[in-house]
């Protein structure tokens, strides 16, 4: 992890801009569109560490929750990165489920490019810095502050803290493995031999 210390603004300032960012991205006519295609093609955003985090977890009763906090977590770090410039800045940390999911709607790239131009507000999202300087989200934490300023409480179902998160991996770490999935889902000893 990088020693650089961040900088951002205060985060009832930054939750004020991005009520703003998500009403105007809400607005636009084809967001439902977005939205509406990530919920109906769940099974292209499927993962083996986000979701299942969540307990019981169900996509037809919970892709709609997740993709609205998407949305607002996108707005916060937009408006961090208005603020500020800075990309490193803006890529919060965020409960694993709700990140996910930030990819799934990053994922619908010509349709959020003509959103980002008419309301002159870029979705913000750098995988390549979500561990560069940031740690795990955590209760309590700047990301967790500014979205209670900007858009009240998180659902806890979703917005899973770093130790517990990391608790229901181990869990899952194990399951998987009894099946020849391990490597948080990256290595596979499935041999699956010729059709």
């Amino acid at each position: 992890m990088s020693t650089t210390a961040l900088v951002r603004p205060a985060p009832e300032t930054v939750a004020a801009l991005a009520r703003d960012i998500r009403a105007a991205w809400l607005n636009d006519p084809e967001m439902a569109t977005v939205l509406d295609g990530c919920a109906k093609y769940s099974s292209d955003w499927d993962d083996f560490y986000g979701g299942p985090l969540i307990s019981a977890y169900s996509v037809d009763r919970d892709a709609r929750h997740l993709l609205d906090d998407a949305v607002k977590v996108m707005a916060l770090k937009t408006a961090v990165y208005e603020m500020t410039g800075d990309e490193l800045a803006a890529e919060l940390p965020v409960p694993v489920p709700v990140d996910v999911t930030c990819h799934a709607v990053c994922a619908q790239i010509t349709v959020l490019s003509r959103v980002q131009q008419r309301t002159g507000h870029l979705f913000v999202h750098s995988t390549v810095h979500e561990h560069t300087a940031n740690s795990p989200w955590r209760t309590g934490d700047y990301t967790h502050q500014a979205y209670r300023a900007a858009f009240g409480p998180v659902n806890p179902r979703y917005w899973i803290d770093a130790d517990e998160a990391e608790r229901r991996r181990r869990i899952l770490d194990e399951r998987y493995a009894s099946i020849g999935i391990t490597d948080r889902g990256m290595t596979s000893s499935i041999a699956y031999g010729a059709a």
